[in-house]
């Protein structure tokens, strides 16, 4: 059994790697190790993304938005 990926926390472990890299403090084998995981969370991220949009594309094309009126102020 796959475990469905966790966006918001991947992105927020994206951006403290990011935040630890830019430190300057790490060792160039830990600099490494940090970059791989990075690596890994973006195409993660980019999964995540790509599957929501296509989600939305398919529930936008079962509804039949072309025929939807504009709302009007009274």
């Amino acid at each position: 059994m796959t475990k469905k990926f966790d966006f918001n926390k991947g992105l927020t472990e994206l951006e403290d790697i990011v935040n630890t890299m830019e430190s300057g403090d790490l060792s160039l084998e830990d600099s490494l190790m940090h970059f791989s995981k990075g690596v890994e969370l973006t195409k993660s991220c980019q999964t995540a993304l790509n599957d929501a949009s296509q989600k939305i594309s398919k529930l936008t094309q079962q509804d039949d938005f072309s025929n939807a009126t504009a709302f009007e102020d009274s």
